[in-house]
């Protein structure tokens, strides 16, 4: 079965740090560009980020340019793509999904040719 598993997501205080993880079951994600997008309730899915197969081309969404950063490890025992969550707001609270595309573009985002998604993982960020 080929599936994506996100997990890392939990609920914290507003400014605090969380570390998302997106890895793969029945293939590998390295020749993938990989993203990451969030659905909060009432609203519609938005992207976050992206990056390359590489890893040398990152995109971040203007709403979370300077707090968020994405990371890949493409090691065959890791083969896992982080998202980074630093100064973390209420506003960030949502459902985070990642994603395979084909590429990963600036300021385009991730260009995909399948809509397949994983179950998420929930950020809940509140006071």
């Amino acid at each position: 079965q080929v599936q994506l598993v996100e997990s890392g997501g939990g609920s914290v205080q507003p400014g605090e740090s969380l570390r998302l993880s997106c890895a793969s079951r029945g293939f590998s994600l390295d020749v993938f560009a990989i993203g990451w997008f969030r659905q909060a309730p009432g609203k519609e899915r938005e992207e976050v980020s992206c990056i390359s197969d590489s890893g040398n081309i990152i995109y971040l969404s203007d709403s979370v340019k300077g707090r968020f950063t994405i990371s890949r490890d493409n090691a065959k025992n890791k083969n896992t793509v982080y998202l980074q969550m630093n100064s973390l707001k209420p506003e960030d609270t949502a459902v985070y999904y990642c994603a395979t595309g084909y590429a990963c573009t600036v300021p385009g985002g991730l260009r995909r040719s399948l809509d397949a998604w994983g179950l998420g993982t929930q950020v809940t960020v509140s006071s």
